[in-house]
């Protein structure tokens, strides 16, 4: 079976206790719609987050977030090809996948496009007290290219999208951050999927990013919530 949630930012008791009540294997998949927060300061934090995570009967498949770093800079991570597409992970943890941006995966017989990535409101907060900031965390004008080639060689037709901000139509508003100057946000991520969202044919578009439950059409935001994918548990 294949699972999709949001955001767990580090924190995987509510992953354990669904594993358990469940009953998961290796076999099944769960999705974690970017900031998982497992490559944060790659130190024993990490590794303890990581190991915890390897010892649960289920595969992580996580998108990238804005807090957090792209495996891509990080020495010990590898590349592989993984249902269709390319994912980097660790040798010691096979198990924790992380996808590479702009490829496209099959997944229950579905084309899924991945495109991770926002930019952190927080940002003038975390660099004043030392908090982790990647300048990176936004996806590059390459990645946007290669995305985009990929939309085109597929005819702009996929069956779902997996990313970590939505569209900038379906920002959910009522759950900003009181105290943020929302003109002073950089929204570039979020325009560029809405000129994506316009043109593609797709079926579903899942997103995490703003902490929130909500559905808009066919798009869906996901926080806490475990669900099956395109489907319901």
């Amino acid at each position: 079976m294949i699972y999709i949630t949001g955001d767990t930012h580090g924190r995987f008791e509510r992953v354990e206790r669904f594993c358990e009540r469940f009953g998961t294997s290796r076999e099944d998949i769960l999705i974690i719609l970017g900031d998982a927060g497992i490559n944060f300061n790659g130190g024993r934090h990490d590794q303890m987050k990581k190991e915890f995570l390897e010892s649960l009967p289920i595969t992580i498949f996580a998108i990238h977030g804005n807090h957090e770093q792209r495996p891509c800079t990080i020495g010990t991570y590898k590349e592989k090809m993984w249902r269709g597409g390319t994912v980097y992970y660790e040798e010691e943890y096979p198990d924790l996948l992380f996808a590479k941006d702009g490829e496209v995966f099959e997944l229950d017989g579905k084309k899924v496009i991945v495109m991770g990535g926002a930019y952190s409101v927080d940002k003038m907060v975390r660099l004043m007290y030392g908090y982790g900031w990647w300048p990176d965390e936004q996806p590059s004008e390459e990645i946007k290219k290669d995305v985009e080639r990929k939309l085109e060689e597929l005819g702009w037709k996929v069956d779902v999208v997996l990313s970590h901000t939505t569209p900038l139509k379906y920002e959910p508003v009522e759950v900003f951050l009181e105290g943020i100057d929302q003109s002073k946000v950089d929204k570039s991520t979020e325009a560029w999927l809405d000129r994506i969202e316009d043109r593609l044919d797709y079926g579903k578009w899942y997103c995490g990013h703003y902490h929130t439950e909500k559905k808009i059409d066919r798009v869906e935001i996901m926080f806490e919530n475990f669900d099956m994918f395109c489907g319901r548990i």
